[in-house]
């Protein structure tokens, strides 16, 4: 049996468990994320090498204990995970998009705000793998979703070192920490899709991480016409609670098919989304109370705008995807704040 210890190096344990015993002892080692394991076995692990070229590639230190990781140890934690070999390579990916300096991992998991991590899945590899990007995307019932989130978490709890109560200091969490993966509905998305507007070509696989809350629902069932829709997405957005409140950084909104149709009937473009959403989705001062004016203020440097505070620093910090299914309900996704939208392409 192949895992690592406490300092990410490679043991081997000679160990006969059945599966229950198995997870207790994981448990015991501090490998687990509360919820059962599959062994990783040396079979399993050579299994999922043999099919991803780039894992041996060289890998960047990760936070945050700046370990380097083996491809033995990549490998074995996205067989905890459940994932099957031709999940991994979604895995890698992931990996790498929030390795980018830009993604501020080290940030994102020392932080006491609940974030965490957004894996969004564009092009022909959804459904190759059966990653749901229709009805019920963010929920239950769908393995290579749930499986490629809790393998990248599990890669950073074990070799990055992001355990709760020592390097992750979470006030309170969210469950996006275990997973939170899904694909974007390019079938009925009425926009090029986001990949492309990416910069990837239209045949490329890619994920797209983000330090990210969980999914907040906007329900819209009333509004026949785009101004509509977008009057309740940015009053829903607009919470001076959020950390987006200080404008450091992005958000997602991902709309269902459904106000999807109805913003593009209307002639609405991606960039005239983003920018009305801008300039909508603001927050007036009277909504803050004068000890948080003075911390937005003082310690981010972040000032009123015509009696206003702005969400995100510019309309392109806004990103529109579709994903979902039937149902006038869409998503707001707030950032941890001090991240950026990291893309990368999956080796196929």
């Amino acid at each position: 049996m192949q895992m690592l210890d406490d300092l990410a190096a490679r043991q081997t344990f000679d160990l006969d468990l059945r599966d229950e015993e198995w997870t207790e002892f994981a448990i015991a080692q501090g490998w687990s994320d509360g919820l059962p394991l599959v062994i990783p076995t040396e079979k399993a692990v050579e299994r999922f090498l043999s099919g991803a070229g780039e894992v041996r590639e060289p890998w960047a230190p990760i936070s945050p204990r700046q370990v380097l990781p083996t491809p033995e140890s990549l490998a074995a934690n996205a067989v905890m995970a459940g994932c099957r070999p031709s999940d991994f390579p979604v895995v890698l990916a992931a990996l790498r998009a929030v390795l980018q300096p830009d993604f501020n991992l080290h940030g994102m998991l020392a932080t006491t705000h609940p974030c965490g991590i957004v894996i969004i899945v564009s092009g022909p590899i959804r459904t190759r793998l059966g990653i749901a990007c229709g009805s019920n995307c963010f929920g239950q019932g769908w393995r290579a979703n749930l499986t490629i989130g809790r393998a990248l978490n599990l890669i950073l709890r074990n070799i990055g070192g992001a355990r709760p109560g020592e390097m992750d200091n979470a006030t309170q969490g969210t469950p996006a920490k275990i997973t939170f993966c899904f694909g974007e509905n390019e079938e009925q998305s009425p926009w090029e899709p986001y990949g492309v507007r990416r910069g990837f070509a239209r045949d490329a696989s890619l994920v797209s991480c983000m330090a990210s809350e969980g999914p907040h629902n906007i329900n819209d069932h009333g509004s026949n016409s785009a101004e509509g829709i977008v009057k309740m997405l940015a009053e829903a957005i607009s919470q001076p609670g959020a950390n987006t409140i200080y404008a450091k950084g992005p958000f997602a909104v991902v709309l269902g098919p459904e106000h999807a149709a109805t913003l593009h009937r209307d002639g609405w473009s991606v960039e005239m989304i983003q920018q009305a959403l801008y300039q909508g989705a603001r927050v007036h001062i009277s909504r803050i109370g004068a000890d948080n004016r003075r911390h937005y203020e003082q310690n981010v440097q972040h000032f009123p705008v015509d009696d206003h505070y702005t969400m995100v620093p510019s309309p392109a910090d806004i990103h529109v995807l579709v994903a979902g299914g039937a149902g006038k309900h869409s998503a707001w996704i707030p950032s941890f704040g001090y991240t950026q939208m990291c893309s990368a392409a999956i080796d196929p």
